[in-house]
């Protein structure tokens, strides 16, 4: 599903990756991570897809905001587990949202 987000201007993170071969335990942290997040103060939404690369884009309020789940501690240990298992490879961008158009074929 697309996210729903409010009138810009607002923050994306995205977040793109390439999967290591070892994938034990990704799909159970995921789906906790998925959960924790939608507690957080300033979350908006998501958005992800997988193939040869994962992207995940997320939305929020403000930076502040970003940076409070980036410190949350069980955040904190999926991102190590990350690094040390689930990717060979990954970026994460901030971006300021100015300006957002859409079209939606259910409303006609």
């Amino acid at each position: 599903m697309i996210a729903t987000t409010p009138k810009p201007p607002y923050y994306a993170v995205i977040f793109s990756s390439v999967a290591s071969e070892d994938s034990e335990g990704y799909g159970q942290m995921a789906e906790k991570m998925v959960e924790l997040v939608k507690q957080q103060p300033g979350y908006l939404g998501h958005e992800s897809a997988r193939n040869a690369i994962g992207i995940t884009v997320s939305y929020w309020d403000s930076i502040d905001a970003i940076k409070k789940w980036k410190s949350v501690s069980e955040h904190l240990i999926a991102q190590q587990m990350g690094k040390d298992k689930w990717y060979s490879s990954y970026k994460t961008r901030i971006c300021v949202v100015e300006r957002d158009y859409g079209f939606d074929s259910s409303l006609f």
